[in-house]
């Protein structure tokens, strides 16, 4: 894996120094395999900025595009990814307190809870975090299978964030199955800027949410996206799948910063950051 950006004159110069086979070897600049770098190193290119320890909240989008714009295809993104995206998406998860994710996406990707692992597990005790991040299921109508292991035997229990208006039979269910119910909308539906709010005064205050395309665009929409974390993956697949993104369009486009950019074999890693 390879750091294209930020570079510093230090790095190129010392890079251009050194041969190829100790550049491979450092998989800092040559290229290599996702096990160039470690889990740690890893964690420390993604970590979320450092005055969360207060009152602040950071929410940050992983995603996966095609060169065409797909986010999918046949309904899943697993098929547009790679062994280093993959590699990501648990660093990334693992830094989380929680996993804020549509009910479609529930459905189509076949979620589970997340689970403790043992690499992180020092991390996570020294930043204040419980063993794995938490799910947290956004829907209106809450048509959630709740006989899953989302449900019956997460490490910590799953939430599902949903509007006033719920069905009231639906809330039930779910709180028998053990997950805790956040109303964050006036409506049957969750309003993006109280999703968040609700989750940071439970003390979950670094978020990542995995989509779907229409769940992150009401959070683009609302305004409350700080990062966004996308893989280019360098495949092409035509048809009719979703962008990242969907639901209304902006009225002014909002623009983002590159913060920093790794490849491997071809995919891009890129994390943008609100200007």
């Amino acid at each position: 894996m390879r750091r294209l950006f930020p570079v510093t004159d230090e790095t190129a110069s010392a890079a251009s120094d050194r041969p190829a086979s100790d550049q491979a070897a450092s998989g800092r600049t040559g290229s290599g395999t996702a096990g160039d770098w470690t889990l740690d190193e890893l964690a420390d290119a993604y970590a979320y900025p450092r005055d969360l320890d207060g009152a602040g909240h950071w929410l940050r989008a992983n995603m996966v595009s095609t060169l065409d714009g797909a986010a999918q295809h046949d309904g899943r993104s697993q098929t547009i990814s790679s062994a280093a995206d993959m590699r990501i998406f648990g660093v990334l998860r693992a830094l989380a307190d929680v996993v804020v994710v549509g009910a479609e996406t529930v459905r189509q990707e076949g979620y589970r809870p997340a689970r403790a692992r043992d690499a992180f597990a020092a991390r996570r005790e020294a930043a204040g975090q419980g063993p794995a991040p938490a799910i947290a299921i956004v829907t209106a109508g809450l048509a959630l299978d709740f006989s899953l292991p989302l449900f019956t035997a997460p490490l910590v229990p799953t939430l599902v964030l949903t509007g006033a208006a719920a069905p009231p039979e639906r809330v039930r269910e779910a709180e028998k199955a053990g997950a805790e119910v956040v109303i964050a909308g006036d409506g049957p539906g969750v309003e993006p800027a109280r999703a968040v709010q609700a989750l940071a005064a439970r003390g979950l205050r670094r978020l990542l949410t995995e989509g779907g395309p229409r769940l992150l665009g009401q959070f683009v929409a609302a305004g409350v996206l700080d990062e966004l974390c996308l893989t280019m993956s360098p495949t092409l697949t035509s048809g009719y799948a979703q962008r990242i993104a969907g639901g209304p369009a902006l009225a002014v486009p909002e623009r983002f910063a590159l913060a920093a950019l790794l490849e491997e074999e071809g995919f891009l890693f890129t994390r943008y950051r609100r200007s």
